[in-house]
């Protein structure tokens, strides 16, 4: 079965996501500045990927769970990006990265099976919020190894990237993470109910 073109667009977006994390974690200054223009194609790929989907007609079952989980994928890479180098509370990203993969199964399974469900716009705000965070965090670090902008603003980046305004910040998206993730589940009880209740078989 051949590969539709939003198809391979969103397969390019899970290889870039490792990429973008061993250069992202690199001592050297220019690897982790092109980390950012690695990050900024790969999630340029989610839009166009979508805009080239519904603009030609290309939807596919294999892409309908492929997109989403892409899109984790590029996400949990940075927060773990930032785990480790100690911008970010391990168990915040935890708890964000289980809850999208327990809800990003349990879409791509009701999809499987034909009972699409509903998205909440709540979901949609917290994924925005998600990224506004990870794109404050990139940006700032990133721009703290610029020698040109570090020299400069060295002091403002400094308290950006204070790790008391990290931890406020990252904290928002957590509470609001797990919050979306109950709501979903309440606001689809009923189909995922018919999607794990056990069936007679006369």
């Amino acid at each position: 079965m051949p590969v539709s073109f939003p198809d391979l667009l969103t397969l390019l977006r899970i290889v870039l996501s490792p990429l973008f994390l061993v250069m992202f974690l690199s001592a050297d200054a220019t690897t982790k500045q092109l980390s950012l223009v690695v990050f900024l194609i790969a999630a340029l790929t989610d839009w166009y990927d979508g805009w080239v989907a519904r603009r030609y007609g290309y939807f596919s079952r294999w892409g309908k769970f492929l997109d989403p989980l892409a899109d984790k994928i590029l996400a949990a890479s940075a927060l773990f990006a930032f785990v480790l180098l100690n911008l970010v509370d391990g168990w915040m990203v935890w708890v964000i990265v289980f809850r999208d993969i327990l809800i990003t199964a349990l879409r791509s399974y009701a999809e499987y099976k034909g009972k699409p469900v509903i998205t909440s716009l709540s979901a949609k705000t917290k994924t925005f919020g998600l990224y506004i965070s990870l794109y404050y965090i990139l940006l700032l670090h990133v721009a703290s190894f610029v020698p040109s902008i570090s020299a400069r603003y060295q002091n403002e980046i400094h308290q950006l990237l204070h790790p008391q305004v990290l931890f406020g910040m990252m904290l928002v998206v957590t509470i609001a993470t797990t919050w979306t993730g109950f709501v979903y589940l309440i606001e689809n009880r009923k189909t995922l109910r018919e999607l794990f209740e056990p069936r007679n078989v006369l």
